[in-house]
């Protein structure tokens, strides 16, 4: 068993249990189990919180890309452009819905999507841009807006990593949450995530009021009114006690991004200069919220350092090993080996160190001697 695992959430709970032990207690309680007051209370807080008109609570992550593409009226066949690089559910729903999903490749700071190669990769069954806001820092969503709009895209953003993130318009200034950018926001309430509850859970965001009247409707079975079925629906609905869980920290959200900041700023300092590491670099254009603390390797063994760290009970992990366009399941004569080298190399150079709210300088200063114990042997 690790002593120091990716993330704390025992001593994340422990900090708030009375609160969220009551909180559970009254939806108990009330037996309001689905759709209850917990979760209208928690969707009215979050569209407080992003400043966005429309939150639209929903089972999962997944399940929040699927309605929303779903709400955009997509025949099979039409293109969704998204990166390589990323989870699976982001490539996953466009294939669930007989899309076809378009691939390219990504920045090499910011590990985020490369504009240059969405435009790149556009054609006239381009439809979609999905931007993943990769490990807690926004994708450069000012020229992506752009292309969008001179194609007449719609753009959907995939924040899982990224919520309570400010993206600030190089433009105009205005500075707005992750999210809250393009026409469709989704985010995943996983318990790992910066916003997690104590099981599965998402949401999705707009502005756009069909757009929101659409997906409420596509996640209740597609029903206006009870047994009356107007769209093809789903069964996705965020019940009463994750939104209770989720409601208490949001309102602890911005500390918890303050004391992921301080993590990683400390690990910064640790290995600044490190000829064989690089840290993460974030861009002028947004904060960084750090859901995932990862470096780049340079000619070190990556899995002999995993499991020197193992050894001294230091979870590290891998954020993604295998690309998407290398997958079994995603394998495409379109894509091969070598097409993607950005995406191909910080598969096989990147890892990821432990970054949660309960580190402290001690265990930090454990885990970055025993990093640089390995590196500089």
């Amino acid at each position: 068993m690790m002593k120091h695992n990716m993330v704390d959430l025992k001593g994340q709970y422990q900090e708030i249990k009375q609160e969220v032990d009551s909180a559970i207690q009254e939806v108990i309680s009330n037996t309001s189990f689905v759709n209850g007051p917990a979760v209208k209370q928690f969707q009215a807080s979050l569209e407080e919180y992003l400043g966005v008109k429309h939150v639209i609570p929903c089972a999962n992550g997944t399940d929040a890309l699927q309605v929303a593409l779903m709400a955009l009226d997509l025949k099979p066949g039409d293109e969704v452009i998204t990166t390589s690089f990323t989870f699976i559910a982001t490539a996953e729903v466009i294939a669930l819905l007989h899309l076809t999903p378009v691939l390219v490749d990504v920045d090499p700071d910011t590990f985020n999507i490369d504009p240059e190669a969405i435009k790149k990769a556009i054609t006239p069954k381009t439809k979609v841009i999905i931007p993943v806001h990769l490990f807690g820092q926004c994708a450069d969503m000012h020229t992506i807006k752009q292309i969008a709009k001179e194609h007449d895209l719609f753009v959907v953003e995939d924040t899982a990593q990224a919520i309570g993130a400010d993206y600030t318009c190089p433009k105009s200034g205005k500075t707005k949450k992750a999210g809250s950018l393009g026409h469709i926001g989704c985010t995943s309430f996983f318990p790992s995530k910066n916003l997690g509850c104590y099981g599965d859970g998402g949401a999705i965001f707009t502005n756009d009021d069909d757009l929101a009247a659409q997906m409420r409707i596509i996640v209740n079975h597609g029903m206006t009114v009870r047994y009356y079925h107007d769209l093809i629906g789903v069964n996705s609905r965020l019940d009463s006690i994750q939104a209770a869980v989720l409601d208490i920290k949001l309102k602890r959200l911005d500390d918890y991004t303050k004391a992921r900041q301080a993590a990683a700023e400390f690990y910064n300092k640790a290995f600044a200069n490190h000829p064989n590491i690089q840290t993460p670099k974030t861009a002028s254009f947004t904060n960084h919220v750090f859901h995932q603390y990862t470096l780049v390797l340079k000619d070190v063994d990556r899995e002999g350092l995993m499991k020197h760290l193992a050894d001294k009970g230091i979870a590290s992990a891998v954020y993604y090993p295998v690309p998407l366009h290398l997958q079994k399941a995603y394998l495409d004569p379109r894509y091969k080996e070598g097409d993607f080298p950005i995406t191909e190399s910080l598969s096989h150079g990147v890892l990821s160190l432990p970054i949660h709210t309960e580190l402290t300088e001690e265990i930090q200063s454990e885990i970055t001697e025993a990093f640089l114990e390995f590196v500089n042997q």
